[in-house]
C-alpha cells in the first residue's frame, strides 16, 4: 500500500554527514548510510521515547501503550514506534490524539504503509509535524531482513525504550537487547506471571529495567530522564473491583477456570461475565479467555460505571453466600 497521496510532503534523504542526520543514530555500528523519510526531519532530534510491544497484544498491553503515548505527548516528547499492529500503533494513535507528534520507523519504504491497518498513524505522523522514516529504498515492500535493522533504529533513536508487553522470543525483546547494548534506559511494565506476553517484560524488570507500575511512575521517570513535567489531575482512588474482575486483572481466564479458582458456580460466573461484557468492562479473547478491556484499564475510576451493573450485584451476592 502506497502512502496517502493527499498528504503533500516532499521526500527527503539524510546521510551521516548531513546536518539533520540524527546524532543518536551515530551510536549504531555500522552507522546507517542513508535514511529515507517523509515529514519533518527536525523531529528526529528529539526528545523521543520509543514505545514497543506485542503485535497480537492483550487489552492490557494496548491500554499500557495508549497510556505511554498519551503521557509522552502531553510531556512534549515525540513517540517513536514501528507502526505495527497492536502496541506500536496504539501508542502512535494515542500520541496523535493527545496533540503530540510521532515517528514511525518502517520496515518497508518510507513512501509505503505496512500494515494497512496502521495507515492512519502513518498519515497522522506526517501531517502533524512527525515523520515516517526507513532504511529501505523508496517503494520497497516489507521484507523479513528489514525488521531487525528497523528495530535497531527504534532502540537508538530515543533516550529511553518503553516495553509494554512482550514474549521472551520476539522482535520486541530483540529491540530491548539493542537498547541495552547502546546504553539506553529501558522501562518495563510488569504483568501476570501466567501470561506469555508478560514473560519478556517481567524478565527485563528482573534484569534491571525500570519498573513502570502506573501512570504516576511514568511521569516520574520522564521527569528524571527527560527533565519534562506533565501537569494533570491525580488519579482517583481505585475502586474495589470485586472477586471476578479482580481475578481477571490478575490473569485473563476461561469461565470454567475462573469458577474453579473462585469456588463459584459456573452459571454465576458466566452471568457476571456476560454483564461485564455488555458494560464494556470485559472482553472475550480469541482463545476463549476473558480479560478486562483496554477502556477499563485506562479508566481513572476503574469500575465506577460497572459497579451499578447486575454483575456487581450478583458478584456481591455470590461472595456473601
Amino acid at each position: 500500500m502506497s502512502f496517502d497521496a493527499t498528504c503533500e510532503c516532499k521526500r527527503w534523504e539524510l546521510r551521516p554527514d548531513d546536518e539533520g542526520f540524527p546524532q543518536a543514530l551515530q551510536d549504531l555500528e555500522p552507522v546507517p548510510e542513508l535514511l529515507y523519510g517523509r515529514g519533518d526531519p527536525n523531529v528526529l532530534q528529539g526528545p523521543c521515547l520509543s514505545v514497543i510491544g506485542a503485535r497480537r497484544a492483550t487489552p492490557y498491553g494496548i491500554a499500557v501503550a495508549e497510556m505511554a503515548g498519551r503521557v509522552a505527548a502531553e510531556s512534549g516528547i515525540v513517540v517513536v514506534s514501528g507502526g505495527a499492529m497492536g502496541c506500536d500503533c496504539a501508542a502512535g494513535r494515542a500520541a496523535l490524539e493527545a496533540g503530540g507528534k510521532t515517528v514511525v520507523v518502517s520496515g518497508c519504504g518510507a513512501d509505503m504503509v505496512y500494515p494497512a491497518s496502521s495507515a492512519d498513524v502513518y498519515a497522522g505522523a506526517v501531517a502533524t509535524g512527525g515523520a515516517v522514516i526507513s532504511l529501505e529504498r523508496w517503494g520497497s515492500l516489507p521484507r523479513r531482513y528489514a525488521f531487525p535493522k528497523r528495530n535497531a533504529i527504534i532502540a537508538a533513536l530515543s533516550t529511553c525504550l518503553f516495553v509494554t508487553e512482550a514474549g521472551m522470543r520476539s522482535g520486541t525483546m530483540s529491540t530491548a537487547d539493542v537498547a541495552v547494548e547502546l546504553g539506553r534506559k529501558v522501562y518495563g511494565i510488569p504483568g501476570s506471571i501466567f501470561s506469555p506476553l508478560s514473560a519478556g517484560t517481567n524478565w527485563l524488570i528482573s534484569e534491571g529495567a525500570r519498573v513502570i507500575c502506573d501512570e504516576a511512575s511514568l511521569e516520574a521517570a520522564i521527569s528524571l530522564d527527560y527533565g519534562r513535567l506533565r501537569f494533570s489531575d491525580s488519579p482517583g482512588r481505585r475502586e474495589d473491583l470485586g472477586r471476578v474482575l479482580s481475578a481477571l486483572v490478575a490473569s485473563p481466564s476461561r469461565a470454567d477456570d475462573l469458577a474453579a479458582r473462585l469456588g463459584e458456580n459456573i452459571i454465576t460466573v458466566l452471568s457476571a461475565l456476560s454483564d461485564y461484557e455488555a458494560a464494556g468492562v470485559v472482553t472475550k479473547l480469541p482463545d476463549g479467555r476473558y480479560a478486562p478491556t483496554s477502556a477499563f484499564y485506562l479508566s481513572h475510576n476503574g469500575l465506577a460505571g460497572a459497579k451499578a451493573s447486575p454483575a456487581g450485584e450478583k458478584e456481591e451476592h455470590a461472595a456473601d453466600s
